[in-house]
């Protein structure tokens, strides 16, 4: 019976229209690198969006480190914005949805021309597709090092349906020849995903590396006070069933039956390229219905955080997820599931609470208990500061895949090589027993 799998939440899909251009005929719109780069990485990705929002201080890091930083992503409306901040941007045709096989084909190709013809010093790829399609061209290609962050291994492992059970049949041989590269580290988020694929001969456990989260700005995500007035808890992600929105309604809707005052809020946009998105119809109706409210897409989520009472996120399934991070850095309080990657940023009691997975009835009895209580809503959300200061901030999270990159740019030149280790490595910075 396979444990519940992750998906790291906040992506955003960007539907690429089908084009038979092969990748001598895409341009390779660059701009100048700020300063002389003395090693070459490319980041493959399949959303512009999600590298902006998500991977934008990692390049930042690695051009601080001395690299020529090149992105390879389905270009929509962020690739300029990437550009100008001094990353060389690669237009990528993939679609994350798509499983027509010869589109499919096409993109890997794209991938491993890209790789023969730039011949960068290390690559990093995140998510699914990107792993496995990055993976196996650096196989083929010869002497790429390559980095996979395992943030979430989505439906197809978490899916109970049968089409996912075929996916995940087809997928896993991928990924085991994607991962068991000898030049190559995996990065997952949390220990259940590493002990999953290891158990499952997937990758090997001596290049498996466990680095909790993406990091968050602490100094941009701040406790501010609660506003005053009704409470009101909000639901931050990507509307997906997976993420639990269908309980979280739920849940609403038992709270307000009882008549507690409290407005509940949905913050995200559907994302039409996952198979658990929900329905713009649907989140009108809920809307339209008094239930909840939908706030749509938020470029200021430190101001949102500012605008809520109570964080609520009731997954079926995590990587580590940022929303969590960030609103324990904002100092609130937080309800989610009790599943891997939920329980990597929250404790139990502590800074909040965790209830079983897909049970509204826990739900609503746990945000009810908080919607009463701000002074424990108070003291949980400092203590998630803490938490998030001390585990997920950018600068501890940032330098352990720079470590990463820097023992695997000291294998392509021996000399000054490491003492390494047969196990698993969790990075000190990472470990909450470090603290």
């Amino acid at each position: 019976m396979l444990k519940v799998e992750v998906r790291a939440e906040a992506r955003r899909s960007r539907e690429a229209p089908a084009s038979g251009k092969n990748l001598q005929e895409v341009p390779l719109e660059v701009c100048t690198a700020p300063h002389k780069a003395s090693w070459k990485i490319l980041f493959l990705v399949a959303e512009d969006f999600s590298f902006w929002a998500r991977r934008r201080p990692l390049a930042r890091k690695a051009q601080e480190a001395g690299a020529e930083v090149w992105v390879m992503t389905c270009a929509g409306p962020f690739a300029e914005k990437l550009k100008h901040e001094g990353f060389r941007v690669i237009p990528w045709e993939v679609l994350r949805p798509s499983m027509n096989p010869v589109r499919e084909l096409q993109a890997f190709l794209q991938v491993a021309k890209v790789y023969r013809s730039l011949r960068p010093d290390l690559v990093h790829h995140f998510a699914l597709k990107p792993v496995v399609y990055g993976g196996l061209a650096a196989r083929l290609c010869k002497e790429v090092s390559c980095v996979h962050s395992i943030v979430g291994l989505g439906p197809a492992f978490t899916g109970r349906h049968w089409t996912m059970r075929v996916v995940r049949r087809l997928l896993l041989p991928l990924l085991r020849m994607a991962l068991k590269n000898d030049s190559s580290v995996s990065i997952f988020q949390n220990q259940d995903n590493l002990d999953d694929l290891v158990a499952w001969k997937t990758v090997k456990e001596k290049q498996a590396v466990l680095i909790r989260g993406s990091g968050v700005n602490t100094a941009q995500f701040v406790p501010r006070p609660e506003p005053a007035g009704v409470p009101v808890v909000i639901l931050p992600g990507r509307m997906l069933w997976e993420k639990g929105v269908r309980e979280f309604v739920a849940a609403a809707e038992i709270l307000q039956a009882r008549g507690i005052p409290a407005r509940f809020v949905l913050v995200g946009e559907p994302d039409p390229g996952h198979t658990t998105s929900i329905p713009e119809t649907q989140l009108r109706e809920w809307a339209d219905s008094g239930v909840v409210e939908w706030w749509g897409q938020q470029d200021n989520m430190p101001e949102v955080f500012a605008r809520s009472n109570l964080v609520c996120l009731p997954s079926h399934g995590e990587g580590v997820p940022k929303s969590l991070i960030e609103a324990a850095s904002s100092g609130r309080a937080i309800v989610a599931s009790e599943v891997p990657g939920c329980t990597e940023v929250v404790r139990d009691g502590e800074n909040g609470l965790l209830v079983p997975v897909q049970n509204p009835e826990a739900l609503a009895h746990a945000l009810n208990t908080l919607i009463h209580d701000a002074p424990l809503r108070a003291r949980m959300g400092a203590r998630g500061r803490e938490i998030a200061v001390r585990e997920f901030a950018d600068e501890l999270v940032l330098p352990q895949v720079l470590a990463v990159y820097r023992d695997l740019l000291d294998r392509r030149w021996p000399d000054g090589v490491p003492a390494r280790s047969n196990g698993p490595r969790e990075y000190p910075a990472a470990s909450r027993s470090a603290f």
